[in-house]
């Protein structure tokens, strides 16, 4: 985020980076890491067999067979989607607003990137009336719409589409003759996982989705590059598939050696990984949720937070407030929030929403604390909000936020 006056305000080099857990790292993934240390090789293209095969089994533990020779892995989801699409070929379909890394992909491959409203209920999804309108005006324009890239639990608005707005996109992407990218990264970090159901495309369009799984961030550390992206099992998923590996073996996009053993590992799923990763998914949803009601409690606007690290907030509501600050649109809003909070907070503009619109995505992470030892105090208290240090966080927000009310 930081960024000079010469250098300007570049959205690729100086975007907002996916809300991190604030956490420490955890030992066991550290002592497995160390002990691939010396492993000098990388991985083949698309992944070698032990972190394939894992894969297959996270994907089985959530209803979703697989077999190793349809799993490619990267050296993150940036490089796999961006390998992706360029086997793939076409324009490509997005919800608006979406992940900030998402629409550079599309065009750094000359490709057009079409932003779909999403419904008033959550992100992630196109509005599949819009969407089917969309995909023929772009068609009678000349367009070539090929690809729909949506996500199961929504960075930047944190929320989960419910599985009948799910279902009614992945029909309408199936009637425009649309391949679907379901980018699934953060659907572990649902914070309520036995009151809200998470669906994959995969399971209502087998033969046209592809799944993307980005593993730094929920299940690795954000400095361990990788990612996993399962293919359909046909014909046309295996033709996918090998044009993908051609594109990550041009572009020499491959997955450490030790950081591949890590990510095996954690794909497994062991006690002290998934106990972490359901422990910080609990605390960062409370922490969310209660800046969500400071949000509210000054009349700015918000849907409820669902999953990952973060609020996205309207503060539209807010715009005389603001407006005496001389902060007029998201970009404005993002440096004014950003300088009082003493954190990242990334404006509507950076997930292709309306510049207009006084949009910002607040994360959490900074929240839990300003050292290892604040945060992990945050994970293991029973009460994380009455930690002084996460206490003085949430009454920061709320005065920021009561001023602009006031």
């Amino acid at each position: 985020m930081q960024r000079t006056v010469t250098e300007g305000r570049g959205p690729v080099r100086f975007g907002p980076p996916a809300p991190e857990p604030g956490l420490p790292v955890l030992p066991e993934l550290t002592a497995v890491l160390g002990a691939a240390a010396s492993r000098s090789a990388p991985e083949p293209p698309g992944g070698g067999e032990p972190v394939r095969e894992a894969a297959c089994r996270h994907w089985a533990r959530r209803g979703l067979l697989t077999e190793a020779e349809n799993v490619a892995a990267g050296p993150g989801a940036p490089a796999l989607l961006l390998a992706l699409l360029g086997a793939y070929g076409g324009d490509v379909m997005l919800p608006r607003p979406c992940p900030a890394w998402w629409t550079p992909q599309v065009r750094l491959l000359g490709r057009r990137a079409y932003h779909v409203p999403t419904p008033a209920e959550c992100g992630g999804v196109p509005d599949p009336y819009a969407l089917l309108e969309t995909v023929r005006r772009v068609r009678a324009e000349g367009g070539d719409p090929r690809v729909l890239l949506l996500s199961v639990a929504d960075d930047p608005t944190a929320t989960v589409p419910p599985p009948e707005l799910l279902l009614e996109a992945c029909e309408a992407a199936a009637t425009a003759g649309l391949f679907v990218v379901s980018d699934e990264s953060w659907r572990d970090t649902v914070h309520r996982p036995h009151d809200t159901l998470v669906l994959s495309p995969a399971e209502m369009l087998p033969d046209q989705t592809a799944v993307l799984v980005d593993l730094s961030g929920a299940l690795l550390p954000a400095g361990w590059p990788a990612a996993v992206v399962r293919f359909p099992g046909t014909p046309h998923g295996t033709w996918l598939r090998a044009r993908t590996l051609d594109v990550l073996t041009a572009t020499g996009a491959l997955v450490a050696g030790p950081v591949a053993g890590a990510a095996a590992h954690a794909l497994d799923e062991p006690d002290a990984v998934a106990g972490r990763v359901r422990a910080a998914a609990t605390l960062h949803g409370v922490v969310a949720a209660a800046a969500h009601r400071e949000l509210l409690a000054v009349g700015a606007l918000a849907r409820p937070p669902q999953a990952g690290r973060h609020v996205y907030a309207d503060l539209t509501p807010l715009r005389e407030g603001l407006a005496r600050q001389g902060v007029g649109d998201a970009m404005e809003l993002e440096d004014w929030l950003g300088r009082r909070l003493g954190a990242p907070t990334p404006g509507g503009q950076r997930f292709a929403d309306e510049l207009g619109a006084l949009r910002v995505r607040l994360s959490t992470g900074p929240m839990l604390g300003a050292t290892p030892e604040e945060r992990l105090a945050a994970l293991t208290a029973r009460d994380p909000l009455g930690l002084p240090h996460v206490r003085r966080s949430l009454e920061l927000l709320g005065s920021v936020l009561a001023g602009l009310a006031g």
